[in-house]
């Protein structure tokens, strides 16, 4: 695979490349092709090296033994991040890195599949980050990103979106969405809005008033 494609001034998203389930080529593609900063955790580097896709910064804990040389031959030139703080996971370090280097926006792949608690921790996780980072986490089934208080956005009629609060969200009033809500509350492991869907071509509008509440975009 090519290497990524430069953005000037950092407009774009950096990416950022987990150690769950592999997503399909093409979308790795396009999003390598708009990322001007490519991170990988370490759990992740050797399915990523056989890629051969360029890496800007390799991150983590390396608590598996590591040899700094061997990848800085491989990659060069690359960073390398020790970043052994085990209150936070590795992708959690990531988000930091990236807001210490100024960043506003992150993709991530390859962070859901495989162990269910991972991938729940990975999701669920982005809340915390909320005004510091917009992130956006993918894979071939789904988009995955924190709303703010007030959302829009033109959608294709018949296209999934799940609700999914972080806890309790309340207030929440939605247009265009074939199961509606007005003014009503959502609350994890009691109620959910998933496998909702857009009522007709056009605008999809979703608001709240209090809370933390994920929009999910699915295909099959």
């Amino acid at each position: 695979m090519s290497s990524h494609h430069i953005v000037r001034d950092d407009q774009e998203p950096a990416l950022i490349i987990a150690n769950g389930e592999a997503c399909s080529a093409e979308l790795l593609g396009q999003l390598l092709e708009w990322s001007p900063l490519v991170i990988v955790l370490d759990s992740a580097i050797e399915r990523v090296l056989e890629l051969g896709i360029k890496i800007d910064v390799l991150l983590g804990d390396f608590d598996r033994g590591f040899d700094a040389d061997y990848y800085k031959e491989r990659q060069y030139p690359i960073e390398i991040v020790y970043a052994p703080n085990q209150e936070k996971t590795d992708l959690e370090k990531a988000f930091d890195y990236l807001i210490e280097k100024e960043h506003k926006a992150a993709n991530v792949i390859w962070a859901t599949g495989k162990r269910a608690d991972h991938t729940i921790t990975n999701i669920t996780n982005i809340v915390a980050y909320r005004n510091k980072l917009k992130i956006v986490i993918l894979d071939d089934h789904s988009k995955v990103f924190l709303l703010p208080s007030s959302f829009e956005k033109w959608y294709p009629q018949n296209t999934i979106l799940s609700l999914i609060p972080i806890g309790k969200v309340s207030g929440i009033s939605t247009q265009n969405l074939f199961y509606p809500l007005q003014e009503e509350v959502l609350t994890i492991g009691y109620r959910t809005g998933s496998s909702n869907h857009v009522t007709q071509d056009g605008i999809v509008s979703i608001t709240h008033n209090e809370g933390d509440l994920l929009l999910m975009e699915c295909w099959d």
